[in-house]
This record gives C-alpha cells, sequence and structure tokens, in this order.
C-alpha cells in the first residue's frame, strides 16, 4: 500500500493541479450522497438531519473552491492545496465528531459510509501534502 501512495505521489507531482480536480469531485460526490442519501432516508442513516446539511453544506463549499482553484490557480498553488488539505483535515474531524457524539442513534451503515469517507478523505489530505511538500515550484499543469 505504501508503494501505491508512493505511485500516486509521484505522479501527482508531476501534474500537481489534478489534485484540484479529484478534491472537488470528491467533495461533489460527498456533497450529493449526504444531500440525497443521507437526507432523504434520514432513518436508514441515523444521523440527523442538521447535521447532515451541515455536512453537504461544507462538502459543497470544499467542492466549488477546488474547481475554482484548478481553473484559476498558478504557478502559487501551494497555499491553496495546502489550504484545502487543512480544510478536509477540519471536516474530518468534525465528521468524526458527530459520529461519536449521535452514535448511539447512528445505524450500521452510517457507520460504514463515514468510515469508508474518513479513509477516503485522509488518504486525499496524505496525498495532497506529500506533493505541497516534495514537489518543486516549476511544475503545474494538468
Amino acid at each position: 500500500m505504501a508503494n501505491g501512495f508512493r505511485s500516486m505521489i509521484e505522479r501527482f507531482n508531476l501534474k500537481p493541479r489534478k489534485l484540484f480536480l479529484i478534491d472537488s469531485l470528491g467533495a461533489f460526490l460527498t456533497a450529493s450522497l449526504i444531500g440525497t442519501i443521507g437526507a432523504g432516508f434520514q432513518d436508514v442513516f441515523g444521523m440527523p438531519q442538521k447535521a447532515l446539511y451541515l455536512l453537504f453544506i461544507i462538502a459543497f463549499i470544499y467542492a466549488v473552491y477546488s474547481i475554482c482553484c484548478y481553473f484559476s490557480i498558478g504557478r502559487n498553488w501551494r497555499p491553496f492545496l495546502k489550504g484545502i488539505a487543512i480544510a478536509n483535515l477540519i471536516y474530518c474531524c468534525l465528521t468524526f465528531g458527530l459520529v461519536v457524539f449521535y452514535y448511539p442513534g447512528l445505524t450500521v451503515l452510517c457507520l460504514i459510509y463515514f468510515l469508508g469517507e474518513l479513509i477516503v478523505i485522509g488518504s486525499i489530505i496524505y496525498i495532497e501534502l506529500m506533493t505541497v511538500s516534495h514537489c518543486s515550484e516549476k511544475k503545474f499543469s494538468g
């Protein structure tokens, strides 16, 4: 698995801009899943709608931020990628906190979904931060 991460980081070192696109697509997917499945079937998930809407809004904002970065950021991409990585980390902490807080009422399906989401987002955070710290300044292409 470490070789897989290393391989991805090397690929993104060549084209770090693509991380903004991947981050945006992932955030749009998260917002879509939470907004439709989570909120629409709240009784199957067990997470209160207010909490789901909060996560939906944050994911949507992150998606818009990342897609705007993908299309508009030039050579000074490092602080923006580091910013979305930190924002993703905050989202993960909030999600984990909500899962712990509402744990007694959550279903197994909800726990599996959020555990999977945390693993995926955590992996993206790792790749983003490694790309920020290892990629040369001259590289920023699609």
